[in-house]
């Protein structure tokens, strides 16, 4: 009898013998990249085995369901390879939690899946042994140190098997393998790179002569420095984009890394850093991987051939230069899934720079830097912490990385260059309402950054005249696009322009104002508040002021260690972008807040308990930890997109083109939107605005409970 693994639309046929060895060469091949070939050749030829029962060959045509993974696994764990059978339980539904040994067959848990096994409760496969024969591999050395080693191992090895396993099924099922991958080399892209910038040298003028300095430096670090882990700490404006992929570019060619991979904090930078990119290096060698990325299309709105190679890298990050958020990329380590696992392989031996560092979630803190760890020691990755706020995490990398040193690539003097202060700090105090709006009515350009959205429609309110807007989430990024654009356009001409936000244009956004307002919070915030004052260096420090406030209201509990902490040290420097200060606040954050505070989930002493629970903490890790809801807003390009929404179209394009029209609402403000009637529920549960005199030009969706439209 042919036992088949599957049957094409146009009825071809392909054998489990035939796509157990093409996904075993693949697997192999994969692991191969951290030590562990053997391991992926027994894990890709294991993986369908059950596939050899006459149930599942009954399941091919259309009869029936039937547990075709624990067959595999079971040979496996029986050969005392546990990595590989987690691996291979899992391929399909995800990586199960181990479970204990006393778990019944009916538990859905690891343990309880071999039990299932060794009761005979399984479909008989045992064809198998007549076409396959398992090799016994030997165990990777780091794999046993530890239970977190033997945790990141495990799921390191799955992705290899995953990856394969589609990799070879997608081959077949369409013919051909579809385009996938890159040729373009690091080289070619370092020479894409020296081409772009030969226009730098000479610098004129004392910040590009700082900036080119930075430059230089990351260059000649990516050639000296061995692989390992980073920092580089340049000022605001010091052009460290550029220069992190240049030190990236650099140990690249020098250490015959494979790709370079860029972690951005927020979706509403990626797309600057992803565009400037895409400028010295090219579109085509560029991968944007977050939720607001839009891929080309045809007349005929399907794909184009580029954009789809694009949106199959999407699954496995099979490109040369990556750029990515820090949700994606943290929760793809802890994920368990076989769709946010595929990419993890894909990390092995790459530069991974992790922009705006100090965004490192403090409750997910010692997680993320185990991970990062991980990366480091085992798998080849080179790690560069990015910042112009370097938080103080040597401790906490010391421990994870036991004598590892941590260099700096750029240069104490070049930090702590008086042309990088661009700014003085004033401490005001407490403002009321009222006194910062005459503050602000009295500038003629001028930037006020406040901690919540009530509170930038409250400013907002009382700025009279011309030339006054906001900026905060409660505006669709559409819509805040077009605001930023008419933002930078009147100061560029020197018009009036008093713009109120929220901490969104802290991160990242090329703005240039001669006075910035912030009310009080982390020195991080503070500081990133000041890299939109004199961003240029034009003016003189003495007329490019940082006011720091206290608001007369409470600010959200959620802020009042940061603040505490800021406090701390604007009582003792006068110069709050000093290193010294910024070193100090990190301190003094992470001491208020304490060790559990940096993993408030117990992930690390989960894992360490041994039982590899793979499930459950993919379920406890998540960045973001507050639901939210999106209601899409009808207006510009979004009331047609809206309208094939409600026609019935489901699409991942149109989704990520409706996000550009999508406002994110907290439950309970979702909840009063939705018993006002304001809403239209679709099947999916897309929620659409129906009144749009609740979306405001000036300042976006009104969620307010105190807003009359609301009142009971």
């Amino acid at each position: 009898m042919v036992y088949l693994a599957h049957i094409s639309e146009d009825h071809r046929q392909q054998t489990v013998l035939q796509h157990l060895e093409g996904t075993a060469e693949l697997c192999s091949r994969f692991a191969a990249s951290f030590g562990a070939g053997e391991l992926g050749e027994m894990a890709g030829l294991a993986h369908d085995i059950g596939k050899y029962s006459d149930a599942f060959q009954r399941r091919l045509h259309g009869e029936g369901q039937v547990d075709h993974t624990t067959a595999g696994a079971y040979e496996c764990y029986r050969r005392r390879q546990s990595a590989v059978a987690f691996c291979v339980a899992g391929h399909h539904g995800g990586l199960p939690d181990g479970g204990s040994r006393g778990d019944n067959s009916d538990q859905p848990t690891f343990l309880g899946r071999m039990q299932k096994a060794i009761e005979g409760k399984l479909e008989p496969y045992t064809p198998w042994n007549q076409e396959v024969s398992l090799p016994s591999p030997r165990t990777s050395a780091f794999q046993t140190k530890s239970a977190l080693d033997a945790f990141f191992f495990t799921r390191m090895l799955y992705s290899c098997l995953v990856d394969a396993d589609f990799l070879d099924t997608e081959s077949f099922m369409v013919g051909e393998a579809p385009s996938r991958g890159y040729v373009v080399s690091m080289e070619a892209l370092y020479q894409r790179l020296e081409q772009y910038i030969s226009d730098w040298f000479p610098p004129q003028g004392e910040i590009n002569i700082l900036r080119c300095t930075v430059l230089k430096q990351c260059i000649q670090q990516g050639s000296a420095q061995k692989p390992g882990l980073f920092t580089l700490t340049v000022p605001t404006g010091g052009g460290k984009t550029v220069a992190s992929l240049a030190f990236a570019l650099r140990h690249a060619c020098t250490h015959k890394k494979t790709k370079i991979i860029y972690v951005i904090p927020y979706t509403s930078i990626i797309e600057q850093t992803a565009s400037t990119f895409q400028k010295i290096l090219g579109t085509e060698n560029i991968l944007e991987h977050h939720s607001n990325v839009l891929y080309d299309t045809d007349s005929f709105g399907a794909a184009t051939p580029e954009a789809a190679k694009q949106m199959r890298a999407t699954e496995n990050w099979d490109m040369p230069i990556i750029v990515t958020t820090a949700v994606q990329f943290f929760e793809s380590l802890y994920a368990n899934r076989s769709s946010q696992c595929r990419k993890l392989h894909n990390l092995v031996n790459n530069v991974i720079i992790f922009d705006e560092a100090q965004m490192l979630p403090l409750p997910y803190l010692r997680p993320c830097v185990s991970a990062i760890a991980q990366l480091v020691a085992h798998y080849g990755a080179s790690v560069v912490l990015c910042t112009a706020t370097q938080p103080a995490l040597s401790p906490l990398f010391q421990e994870f990385l036991p004598g590892v040193a941590i260099p700096e690539l750029c240069a104490v003097s070049v930090m702590r260059s008086p042309v990088f202060k661009r700014v003085r700090f004033q401490k005001a105090g407490r403002l009321t309402w009222t006194q910062l709006h005459e503050r602000l009515q009295d500038s003629m350009q001028a930037l006020c950054i406040v901690n919540s959205r009530k509170n930038a429609q409250l400013v907002f309110e009382g700025i009279q005249g011309n030339g006054g807007y906001h900026l905060s989430t409660l505006m669709t990024p559409s819509h805040r696009k077009a605001v930023l654009v008419e933002i930078r356009r009147r100061l560029k001409e020197g018009l009036p322009c008093r713009v109120v936000s929220t901490s969104l244009i802290e991160a990242g956004v090329d703005v240039d104002f001669p006075l910035v307002f912030r009310e009080e919070a982390g020195l991080d915030s503070i500081l990133q508040a000041a890299g939109r004052c004199n961003r240029e260096g034009k003016r003189p420090v003495s007329e490019s002021v940082v006011t720091v406030f206290r608001a007369e209201t409470t600010p959200p509990q959620i802020f009042s260690a940061a603040i505490a902490a800021g406090q701390e040290v604007m009582d003792q420097y006068e110069d709050l972008s000093d290193p010294d200060a910024v070193s100090c606040y990190f301190h003094a954050l992470l001491d208020l807040k304490g060790q559990k505070a940096q993993d408030q989930k117990g992930i690390l002493p989960r894992i360490q308990e041994g039982d590899f629970p793979f499930r459950t903490v993919a379920e406890e890790f998540h960045l973001i930890e507050q639901d939210t809801h999106t209601v899409y807003i009808p207006i510009g390009d979004g009331e047609n997109l809206i309208r094939r929404l409600r026609q019935g179209e489901r699409s991942r394009q149109l989704f990520r083109k409706l996000g550009q029209y999508g406002v994110s609402v907290y439950p309970q403000q979702f909840q009063m939107l939705d018993r006002s009637g304001v809403l239209e529920l679709l099947e999916d549960g897309s929620a659409i605005l129906t009144d749009l005199s609740l979306y405001s030009n000036d300042t976006g969706l009104t969620v307010d409970a105190d807003s009359e439209r609301f009142m009971i």
